[in-house]
């Protein structure tokens, strides 16, 4: 119940005081030059009040955006061990921005400077942020509000949902054509390094990541259902990849003179409880190549298309490489006009005979 009571100072001021009293809370009180005033915050508090609101706002007016930021890092990251080093360099960055507003005083606009900020700031290693980059760090604040809401209860509402997003580039989609594969191979293969070519390999004809090859047990490769399976994925689940062809035989090669010290497919030399280190014979191959403008990413998109223009769906691209939905793999879809022209070919023969 609320009640409004009038009261003259010394000075002859006239205030306002409402007062609430509702079973199960604890009296609040708010001084008003006006009566309505001190009416219209008694009818929200106690409306608040009543649907369980009053004190999410009241935490909001309490708790910094660092505070939060602590306590998802402590409490929250450690459930995310894959990404956890940038999703904790990502949000040190908003506390130190913004750690000091209460939860109360964050608004979307507050977010959407910081935002153009990130847009026009550098990297450590001084390049410019790709919006790509961008909205990673607004979705690891998004998150953090997002549990702040709905766990702990110390806010309504998430304010990102209000944030745009910065316009992402297409997905990159730069595969290896005829003559680059062969010289690429071809160096890998002279390589002095014993893995690479195995590896480039695998990577062609299997479209696995970079990091599930270097991690890749033998325990994990099942030479006589043809098939590896990968446990620890990108997206958290189970994968079962083809091994067919090439890779199948240069890795049963490598199989059968592997050392028993450890399960790692591609040990390293000086380590050998740890993946070898890629990089430097990597990037020697692509220089002796001669093959520009080309990561080991983009193995992984040469399978996609080569899937493709040899006929695969989308459908099945995206259960090789892994993809939950078709998004990520209609990227490769202007590969197969030649398909998409044979069915709508199809479908108008059927319909109007020619």
């Amino acid at each position: 119940m609320a009640y409004i009571e009038k009261r003259t100072s010394a000075d002859g001021k006239t205030k306002y005081r409402a007062q609430i009293r509702l079973l199960g809370f604890p009296q609040q009180t708010a001084t008003f030059d006006r009566k309505t005033d001190a009416k219209r915050w008694a009818q929200r508090t106690e409306a608040a009040m009543k649907e369980g609101r009053y004190f999410k706002a009241a935490e909001a007016k309490k708790k910094t955006i660092g505070m939060m930021i602590d306590k998802y890092l402590s409490e929250e990251l450690p459930k995310k061990p894959k990404n956890a080093y940038n999703i904790n360099m990502q949000l040190l960055w908003w506390k130190e921005k913004i750690g000091y507003c209460l939860l109360s005083d964050i608004t979307p606009a507050l977010i959407g400077e910081h935002r153009d900020q990130l847009l026009q700031g550098k990297t450590p290693r001084g390049s410019v942020r790709s919006p790509s980059t961008v909205v990673r760090y607004l979705s690891a604040l998004s998150h953090a509000f997002t549990v702040a809401v709905k766990e702990w209860g110390w806010l309504e509402d998430n304010p990102l949902r209000k944030v745009t997003k910065p316009r992402q580039p297409r997905g990159r989609v730069r595969f290896l054509d005829l003559d680059e594969r062969t010289r690429l191979l071809e160096q890998c293969q002279a390589s002095k390094n014993p893995f690479l070519y195995t590896v480039v390999v695998l990577a062609i004809s299997t479209g696995m990541r970079q990091g599930e090859i270097m991690n890749l047990r033998w325990k994990d490769i099942d030479f006589e259902k043809d098939r590896i399976t990968l446990y620890e994925t990108k997206n958290g689940e189970i994968r079962v990849v083809p091994l067919m062809g090439l890779a199948s035989k240069l890795l049963r090669e490598l199989a059968a003179k592997r050392t028993i010290d450890t399960d790692l497919a591609f040990p390293s030399k000086k380590k050998s409880n740890v993946p070898m280190d890629l990089r430097s014979p990597w990037e020697t191959a692509l220089k002796k190549a001669n093959v520009a403008d080309f990561t080991f990413h983009d193995l992984r998109h040469s399978c996609a298309s080569y899937m493709v223009m040899n006929g695969a769906s989308l459908v099945e691209v995206a259960d090789v490489l892994g993809h939950k939905d078709l998004q990520m793999a209609k990227r490769y879809s202007h590969l197969s006009e030649d398909h998409k022209k044979n069915a709508v070919a199809d479908m108008n023969r059927k319909i109007f005979g020619y």
